[in-house]
């Protein structure tokens, strides 16, 4: 609008101007115009990446992109390593199992808005995306991985301890190690993209240059063969997982005699319990409750403070909780079976975690039961 003002007094004002500089200055009223409309969408999509990014990744990424749960963005070495194609396919496809969603709900025009608001940080021009493979001996990759990479990368890549969600871990640390086999991270990664990080390391994190570790051209090549073989489908299916769903146990006792044996089974196992309330608290009036369908809260905390610092994604399961109902004459115990869910988390120690917490709600149940 100033444009537009300052332009129609220049015409048309008190000062008389020949029919050559009226269209000299239309003409120029005309650029003014094109130049806020050609850079209007930009500073829009400037604006829009950033509070894209503040909406959607700020929270784990940093404000500045320094990082917290997840990693340090705005590392120079990383925005170096990593072409925009690179960037838009983690968006895209996230890292199954730990903290970073798939954000599918995002249009192609946010994507990019995301990604050149990241691109900013960046003081030199990003690698190119090529997803050229690389053919080499993966059976030698997993022995010089097994040797160089194991320490921090984890058995089978699957990522240093407390990777995914970090909040356990030291701090002395800028970075875990992250899990190289995630399928998100493969399906966004490219071949010549893992040789480049390898061979380059990562500055300002514990990854070390190949050179320093001895490492050969070949060698990377290798490496990068046999985390190309580890590479499995975004989305597994659950239901191919052998452990049943629920733990269930038929009782051979009556309703209340069957609770009581739950909560005296969880106390002799240094649990103590917290609370029992029916299925239906909170959804019915206090005088409709279900009496017949209780759910017993019970807590060894030092295995709480354990399990949530190793992965507070434990807390779906936590703190332990059985179920016993009765129907038709029959009482049963139950719960939910976190080894059977473990399988959607791609984090080893939550699954040690999961395993563990199986085998103290047999236990109870067993002993309930017998």
């Amino acid at each position: 609008m100033k444009v537009r003002a300052l332009s129609h007094n220049f015409i048309y004002g008190k000062t008389s101007v020949s029919g050559l500089h009226y269209k000299v200055m239309l003409n120029l009223k005309i650029y003014f115009r094109l130049i806020v409309l050609l850079l209007f969408p930009v500073i829009l999509h400037a604006a829009d990446g950033r509070l894209l990014y503040e909406e959607n990744c700020a929270v784990c990424h940093g404000n500045n992109g320094a990082g917290g749960v997840g990693i340090p963005l705005s590392n120079q070495q990383f925005l170096q390593q990593s072409p925009d194609e690179y960037l838009r396919r983690s968006i895209r496809h996230g890292r199954p199992g730990r903290i970073m969603p798939a954000f599918a709900s995002l249009s192609e025009a946010e994507v990019d808005a995301i990604v050149g608001f990241i691109r900013a940080w960046g003081k030199a021009l990003p690698a190119q995306w090529d997803d050229t493979p690389i053919q080499a001996d993966s059976v030698r990759g997993k022995r010089i991985f097994t040797e160089y990479c194991v320490a921090c990368h984890g058995q089978q890549a699957h990522g240093g301890k407390g990777t995914g969600l970090r909040f356990s871990r030291a701090r002395d640390l800028p970075v875990i190690a992250p899990s190289l086999s995630n399928p998100g991270f493969l399906a966004s990664v490219s071949d010549l993209m893992l040789k480049r990080i390898i061979l380059q390391g990562r500055k300002n994190t514990p990854m070390q240059p190949a050179s320093i570790l001895g490492l050969t051209d070949m060698d990377v090549k290798d490496i990068v063969s046999y985390l190309r073989g580890l590479q499995q489908p975004l989305f597994s299916n659950i239901s191919d997982v052998a452990e049943p769903a629920m733990l269930i146990y038929d009782s051979p006792y009556d309703f209340d005699t069957t609770l009581n044996n739950i909560k005296r089974a969880a106390e002799g196992i240094n649990f103590r319990l917290i609370r029992t309330q029916a299925v239906n608290a909170g959804f019915v009036d206090k005088e409709d409750e279900s009496q017949q369908q209780q759910v017993v809260y019970f807590c060894n905390f030092n295995f709480l403070y354990e399990a949530l610092a190793l992965d507070p994604r434990v807390g779906v399961f936590l703190p332990c909780r059985i179920t016993v109902v009765e129907q038709a004459g029959q009482v049963q115990v139950m719960s939910v079976n976190p080894k059977r869910l473990s399988v959607l988390f791609n984090n080893e120690q939550l699954d040690t975690a999961c395993d563990e917490m199986t085998e103290l709600y047999r236990s109870i149940m067993e002993e309930a039961t017998l």
